[in-house]
């Protein structure tokens, strides 16, 4: 399979020389998902970080009472891994979950410290991965304390204008933090004024 996507991804971030990017290919594994499988699972320790070269996938928790709780999404071009379960190297709390059939280019945690060894820079691209996933928690975190629902959903569309063709509306309520009724209202809200 081809690299080149996350090869160009990486080096939007970092520049890496020929000899940096063989040392890095080489621990780079293509896995492929399909629609309703699970890259991670409740309970298991995260041992990878994965480059979404194509699908949609959430992040998300079975409840006691039978309900679910999408706690993130991620699309192309993004990077999924749970970094508590990862970092701590504690069980994790959420499942990652595919959307769409998925194709996934991932990197074992196992492997980061001698590619942190023999790409520096990596480091670097590692420690801003981290500051964004950092950034996009504690921005929902406060959108969900300040934020309407109708505004909450605005800037999800602005965010990511093609989430309702490829997310069921369930997930989507849910990440909001609101009934699938309500966001059923406030869309015919906003599509009557326009």
């Amino acid at each position: 399979m081809d690299t080149e996507e996350i090869k160009s991804y990486i080096e939007t971030i970092i520049s890496l020389s020929g000899e940096e990017w063989e040392i890095l290919s080489t621990h780079i594994e293509y896995k492929i998902l399909k629609k309703n499988e699970y890259l991670l699972h409740e309970g298991v320790i995260c041992n990878f970080i994965a480059f979404i070269n194509k699908g949609v996938l959430i992040y998300c928790k079975e409840l006691e009472n039978g309900n679910g709780m999408t706690t993130d999404m991620a699309f192309e071009e993004e990077w999924v891994t749970d970094n508590y379960s990862r970092l701590k190297r504690l069980p994790s709390n959420l499942n990652i979950k595919a959307i769409e059939d998925c194709e996934l280019w991932i990197i074992k945690e196992k492997d980061l410290p001698y590619l942190y060894q023999k790409i520096p820079s990596l480091e670097r691209f590692g420690r801003i991965l981290t500051e964004q996933a950092f950034i996009k928690m504690t921005q929902m975190s406060i959108d969900l304390q300040t934020l309407s629902a109708k505004e909450r959903y605005l800037k999800l569309f602005r965010n990511y204008p093609e989430i309702f063709q490829r997310i069921p509306l369930h997930y989507i309520a849910n990440y909001l933090g609101i009934a699938p009724k309500s966001l059923s209202r406030i869309r015919n809200t906003i599509f009557k004024k326009e």
